[in-house]
């Protein structure tokens, strides 16, 4: 097994519901509508999913919102920015949990 993703796999998300057709089907209503137009546009939702897909990382999703936020509008630029916001989220949240570390050294040195 040379990767455990598999990008044919995307295409066979629904397969998920075999056992619990109602569960999923519960699901991707809810997936969809979280999609929809609201107080964020399409494009908007999808240049967020792409960026939590990267900070989770989930390839299947960045497969997924990558190709949403192209047809929803987005440019090269600003997928790249959603990017690099979840980077820097995902680097400052590494870093605060730096002051676990400094609480813990800050026990042992009192």
């Amino acid at each position: 097994m040379a990767d455990y993703y598999n990008d044919e796999d995307l295409g066979r998300f629904a397969e998920i519901g075999r056992a619990r057709p109602d569960l999923t089907e519960k699901f991707f209503a809810y997936y969809q509508a979280t999609l929809e137009e609201g107080a964020l546009t399409k494009r908007e939702k999808a240049l967020i999913g792409l960026a939590v897909a990267h900070a989770i990382p989930c390839p299947y999703c960045i497969d997924s919102f990558a190709q949403s936020c192209l047809e929803a509008g987005s440019n090269i630029e600003q997928i790249t920015e959603a990017i690099h916001v979840a980077s820097s989220i995902r680097g400052g949240a590494t870093l605060i949990h730096g002051l676990q570390a400094l609480n813990s050294i800050d026990k042992v040195s009192m």
